[in-house]
């Protein structure tokens, strides 16, 4: 396994810079934003496409380090009712798989995306129970009329130009938020469908990642890999439960927060999901993604790999010579 870093946190340094801190960490692999939400700040497509001078400048950057590009990264909505909003996300992902195959980089990591309710809807609509029956035809809607064709149509423009790994988060608030609705989309759309698996949005929501990989690893569907923490307050989530709209920083009253690596979960939990990941033979980068407020970007980065460092296995395994 490579221990990587999702770079977003360091966007506001110059590429090479940012690459020489990362390197002095200890890091291995970069997962690089290429817009949406993520921004472009270290790897923009419209630059980069047009260019084989900045494309070979780009690759030496990188590989002169020591370093892979574990994955590129577009989370977005291409599914958004709103159809300004839609087409931007849409052509941020197209030119991303256009550019994974010129920089030869295997992942696309990104969201499943949300449509809303009905086809002249003005923003997302992210069903979370089935009755009343209204919201089981909008899900049906969602999926038959708009997930299941336009990620089926995705997955062949990004396999034609040979990527064949798009890596969602399960993420709430997207219509693939856990395995089963990961699973479901892949069974519809193919075997390009998988996770960028990223235990903290699971935490929450009272799934074991150890399980979760489990049942994802036993496809072959685990892409890449976020390394983000989940903090659960169980005297708000006793009162509230854990579905929460207070804002990220209002952390003393929110039933979850996320945390550096080990100051969620503890690092057994860590532990047991490293060795979960290997025993579905994973073996690609752990990129961190720093996203605690109770830790600046260096410390808090600092500590993950800190952790991830002793928990990480390097070498291949040998032969089982006690059995």
């Amino acid at each position: 396994m490579k221990l990587g870093v999702f770079t977003v946190l360091y966007q506001n340094m110059p590429f090479e810079a940012m690459l020489d801190k990362l390197c002095e960490m200890g890091v291995e692999a970069v997962e690089l934003g290429t817009g949406n939400y993520p921004g472009s700040n270290h790897c923009d497509p419209e630059e980069l496409l047009y260019s084989p001078e900045k494309v070979r400048s780009f690759q030496n950057a990188v590989e002169s380090r020591g370093l892979i590009i574990s994955g590129l990264s577009c989370h977005g909505n291409s599914l958004h009712p709103n159809k300004k909003v839609a087409k931007e996300s849409h052509d941020v992902w197209r030119k991303t798989v256009l550019l994974a195959e010129r920089l030869e980089v295997p992942v696309i990591n990104g969201f499943s995306g949300c449509p809303g309710d009905h086809p002249n809807a003005k923003f997302p609509n992210w069903v979370t129970c089935s009755w009343p029956p209204e919201y089981s035809e909008v899900l049906d809607w969602q999926w038959n009329e708009v997930v299941i064709p336009y990620w089926k149509e995705e997955a062949k423009f990004a396999e034609s130009h040979g990527i064949h790994k798009i890596a969602f988060e399960m993420h709430p608030g997207f219509v693939v938020y856990n395995p089963e609705t990961l699973l479901r989309l892949r069974q519809h759309a193919g075997p390009s469908i998988g996770a960028n698996f990223d235990p903290s949005h699971l935490v929450w929501q009272g799934i074991n990642p150890v399980e979760a990989i489990k049942k994802i690893g036993k496809e072959n569907a685990i892409f890449h890999f976020h390394a983000k923490d989940t903090y659960l307050d169980q005297s708000n989530i006793q009162v509230n439960g854990v579905l929460d709209t207070k804002h990220y920083s209002d952390i003393l009253n929110r039933s979850w927060t996320f945390r550096s690596v080990g100051y969620g979960q503890d690092e057994k939990v860590w532990k047991d999901i490293v060795s979960a990941l290997r025993a579905v033979g994973y073996d690609y980068a752990v990129s961190i993604e720093h996203e605690d407020m109770l830790a600046s970007m260096d410390e808090g980065l600092g500590k993950a790999v800190s952790l991830l460092k002793g928990i990480l296995f390097k070498e291949q395994l040998g032969e089982m010579w006690w059995a």
